[in-house]
């Protein structure tokens, strides 16, 4: 297997030198292209197996590439020229032996909702993820992944399968000008049904019930058991060999129908029709665009057109991604440098680019062939993009009569399993107030799949500053309040613990000293001292004390540089409560 690389960072004292001699050796070497971390110690063994798993992948990639296009809105050929870069960057710079870059659904439906069918537009906003995505790199700024909480990501694919199964319908029934909207979708293909294509239809109910019935077949072959005789083991990998590259198989065959449909004069399907022929042009991205009017499009019109596109893409991309490949380096027990993924997914968008791609990601589905292929380095991917780049140089003028529901069965097929019928009962036996992001990502994503996610973020966002600024208290009577916080002090909350303090002993009748357990703090900051310091005084002029007790030392120094009037600290809650009482005695 690959060696194994640790996320570690740079060491050093921060100066420029340093950090430059870090990233010079043969240890910041590594870690800025991992190639170099299994390359010299691959086995001629391993390339065997990468070359199957390259083969088998790029077998899947490439119908799921033209599918996926048409759920981008953009021409097929695009969703091919999306598939082949990724093989080549990820192979020097990623980390994990199992993902493959490339269209996925989810990401061509984000795509969908900002590049308005304009492959300008799309290409674009590719760079300009790049671009983002390796300055987050740079910047180490991964983190804001974690802030996406898990019923929001459930909530968004829950929706997204049902947004991109039923949005092919509309090709398993052949319908024409059905709008892109899902609730005017929904109405249109219903009221369209009486025009629907008997020949598509058809077709297209064969597709899936093939993809299906492979698919069955698929998970009823594994393991293949070693106590089997040879020729019926062999008779069994075959089957499974056929059955994981199905795409490809049903395809193929759908094509050979409707080619065959086509030549004898009968236009029984749809199909996907002129394809640009031969490999992308090489070239810098369009800054702008001349409209069909006489027009120009500007770079700033054009951005302000892509608008929350340049936000919701990248960060989806890399949520995307890394998770995958955090699952599948935990399933075969190795690590992932996930700063080193955002520069490795960010440089594919960039460089795709330029061969005319748009946004990418990781593909769960793909990824699990590439891993159940058996793998071994990253060099799987590159033979991946070889078999993308032949189909482009030689097959793309078969591709004219791919019939479009054979397509749509594709995508219904890799999406379905996207929808958790169960997740809604799991976060209600958990944690029940986390169906309300879950929910509200889910219904708000079938009017705008940006707006969803953004919305369950919101409210995400909300509920973990809602705990922050009302910390859980745990109130004693020992004569004197005890107050323990569960967590630490931070300035959301300070207002919340002054008031409740001031109400719950100073305006009582006699006023109360107060002992404030503060074992849970770990940092404080300046609001925090300027409200403590209110307080104090305030406990003064009532000539009762407020009593700070386990106060890690971190802290202390730093309340104590602050010079806060009044300010008294014990080790522990027990010996306040006994200097108080002795206090009390003494008067």
């Amino acid at each position: 297997m690959m060696e194994p690389l640790t996320d570690r960072p740079l060491r050093g004292d921060g100066s420029v030198w340093e950090k430059a001699a870090t990233c010079c050796s043969s240890a910041g070497l590594k870690t800025l292209l991992p190639i170099l971390g299994w390359l010299p110690s691959y086995e001629l063994s391993w390339l065997r197996m990468d070359l199957i798993a390259g083969i088998t992948v790029g077998l899947t990639a490439v119908p799921q590439g033209l599918a996926y296009a048409e759920v981008a809105g953009l021409p097929v050929q695009y969703g091919l020229y999306s598939a082949f870069m990724g093989g080549f960057v990820y192979c020097i710079f990623g980390t994990s032996k199992d993902i493959t870059l490339g269209p996925t659904a989810i990401m061509s439906l984000l795509c969908a909702s900002y590049v308005e069918q304009d492959p300008v537009y799309a290409v674009l906003l590719a760079f300009l993820c790049g671009l983002i995505q390796i300055s987050m790199a740079f910047l180490r700024l991964g983190f804001l992944l974690d802030f996406i909480s898990y019923p929001v990501i459930k909530g968004f694919t829950c929706a997204a399968a049902i947004t991109i199964s039923f949005g092919q319908v509309k090709n398993l029934l052949g319908l024409q000008n059905v709008s892109q909207h899902f609730f005017l979708q929904v109405y249109d293909t219903f009221r369209k049904i009486p025009e629907a294509r008997v020949g598509d239809v058809v077709l297209g109910l064969l597709c899936l019930l093939s993809l299906l019935g492979l698919m069955l077949m698929k998970r009823s072959l594994e393991p293949n058991p070693e106590d089997l005789p040879v020729c019926v083991r062999l008779a069994r990998g075959l089957i499974w060999g056929l059955a994981t590259v199905r795409n490809a198989l049903v395809v193929i065959s759908a094509t050979l129908v409707a080619y065959s449909s086509e030549a004898a004069g009968h236009h029984v399907f749809t199909i996907t029709g002129k394809t640009s022929p031969g490999l992308p042009p090489v070239r810098v991205p369009a800054f702008s665009e001349a409209m069909v009017n006489g027009t120009a499009l500007s770079f700033s019109d054009i951005a302000l057109d892509l608008g929350g596109g340049l936000a919701v893409i990248p960060l989806m991309g890399l949520l995307e991604s890394i998770a995958i490949a955090k699952a599948f380096a935990s399933q075969n027990d190795y690590r992932i440098d996930g700063n080193q993924e955002l520069f490795a997914i960010g440089l594919t968008n960039l460089m795709g680019s330029f061969v005319s791609a748009y946004p990418i990601t990781g593909s769960f589905g793909r990824t699990a062939v590439n891993s159940q292929s058996g793998v071994r380095t990253p060099l799987g991917g590159v033979f991946t993009s070889v078999i993308v780049l032949l189909s482009l140089a030689f097959l793309m003028p078969i591709f004219y009569y791919i019939p479009k529901a054979s397509l749509a069965a594709v995508i219904i097929c890799a999406v379905a399993p996207m929808f958790d019928y169960g997740i809604a009962l799991k976060l209600w036996r958990v944690k029940r107030l986390d169906l309300l992001p879950f929910l509200v990502t889910f219904l708000v994503s079938f009017w705008e799949v940006q707006y969803g996610i953004v919305c369950g973020i919101a409210i995400s966002g909300a509920m973990l500053l809602y705990h922050v600024a009302r910390p859980r208290l745990k109130l004693r009577d020992h004569g004197v309040l005890v107050v323990a916080l569960d967590s630490g002090l931070s300035f959301p909350a300070v207002e919340y613990i002054s008031r409740l303090l001031y109400t719950e002993a100073l305006t009582a009748s006699p006023p109360r000293s107060v002992v404030l357990d503060c074992r849970h703090f770990s940092t404080i900051d300046y609001t925090v001292i300027n409200e403590l310091q209110d307080l104090l005084r305030q406990f003064q002029q009532c000539e009762v004390s407020l009593i700070f007790t386990g106060v890690p030392h971190t802290v202390l120094e730093v309340l104590l540089e602050a010079d806060l009037p009044g300010l008294k600290h014990m080790e522990s809650v027990e010996a306040a409560l006994q200097a108080l009482s002795a206090s009390t005695s003494c008067n």
